[in-house]
């Protein structure tokens, strides 16, 4: 017996110059061609969209490879296996996966890792908390940063899935401040109100060299950069010799069309001997088995919580577009996630 036997996906249409639209973007149907020995065939609960993607869309070398026109378009995704001609995976097994940005996934098993259901938890925190985003905001201040007990921690983009993440990981791990900046008034009390900022502003508000300097008085030993641009200037403006910059992300020039100024005080970094250093998941997925052992009792007890911003797509895998440009507008707050089953 078959079961769901077509998928419907979005491929990239038109590579965007600047801002992306719905015309970069179309939907279609296909057919699934019957199992192979060692498949699997998936039914997508969730799919994932994330700031990267937009980098991927450009056709630019860069650390993976640009989406290729009228192809799928790929990303992180959960589900549970509907067929299985695979000794490794069963029908029921839940899954996390690359093959997103559609509600039907068939593949070799070897494409598709097995998760526990954890009483609780919706599936969907293996596509943020529980999944590579938590575990980028785990590297970024574990190996990138050095982060240490005691250290006065910045974290830019907070509201947002990997932003929220690091600053609870920092708190948890001995920070003695976390600051973080958002987007909107109703960010910024979340961050702490729920997410245990210390402080928070809101980087529309004012100019952000004005704001980091009255929210970290006596400086920042440990920067995670979201942002780039603005919010980097005036990191390197507070941070206290010896400080250490995790380059995660420069969300702030993703869909400029001409090359950003960079900051006017980067003689800072050899007065005050800082450390900048940015990265890519992809080299330290050797770090998950400590991340999962820590981050798993961290979320059962509620030291740790998570948001996710669910946009509604059963029937209309196409609102995946739609969730996508809204991320990039900033209209999540933490994770957002596309439900497709």
């Amino acid at each position: 017996m078959t079961t769901n036997s077509t998928s419907t996906r979005v491929l990239l249409a038109a590579r965007p110059h600047g801002w992306p639209t719905d015309e970069n973007f179309r939907v279609e149907t296909v057919d699934l061609p019957a199992l192979a020995d060692g498949e699997v065939r998936v039914v997508n609960e969730f799919c994932s969209v994330d700031p990267y993607m937009r980098g991927r869309m450009n056709d630019v070398k860069s650390y993976v490879a640009p989406f290729a026109l009228d192809e799928p378009l790929t990303g992180g995704a959960v589900g549970h296996v509907v067929e299985s001609r695979s000794d490794a995976l069963a029908v029921g097994d839940a899954v996390t996966h690359q093959l997103g940005w559609r509600d039907v996934a068939q593949a070799g098993a070897d494409q598709f890792r097995k998760v526990d259901e954890i009483p609780g938890v919706p599936l969907s925190a293996y596509l943020g908390i529980l999944g590579l985003t938590g575990l980028t905001a785990w590297v970024g201040l574990q190996e990138i940063a050095a982060l240490k007990e005691g250290d006065a921690v910045f974290v830019s983009g907070a509201a947002g899935a990997v932003g929220s993440a690091a600053g609870q990981i920092a708190r948890l791990l001995g920070a003695s401040r976390v600051v973080g900046s958002a987007g909107s008034s109703e960010k910024v009390e979340r961050l702490t109100s729920r997410f245990g900022f210390d402080a928070a502003f809101d980087y529309k508000a004012a100019p952000v060299r004005e704001q980091l300097p009255q929210a970290a008085p006596d400086g920042i030993d440990l920067y995670f950069d979201n942002v780039g641009g603005d919010h980097l200037e005036a990191a390197l403006d507070v941070l206290n010799p010896d400080g250490r910059v995790a380059l995660c992300g420069a969300i702030s020039g993703y869909n400029e069309t001409e090359p950003q100024r960079g900051p006017d005080n980067m003689v800072n970094i050899v007065k005050n001997s800082l450390r900048l250093r940015g990265f890519t998941l992809g080299a330290y997925m050797h770090h998950a088995p400590a991340f999962y052992a820590a981050m798993g009792p961290w979320l059962a007890s509620g030291e740790v919580v998570h948001d996710e911003t669910v946009v509604d797509a059963r029937g209309d895998v196409g609102a995946t577009v739609g969730a996508f440009l809204g991320l990039l507008r900033g209209e999540n707050t933490g994770k957002m996630v596309v439900r497709t089953a």
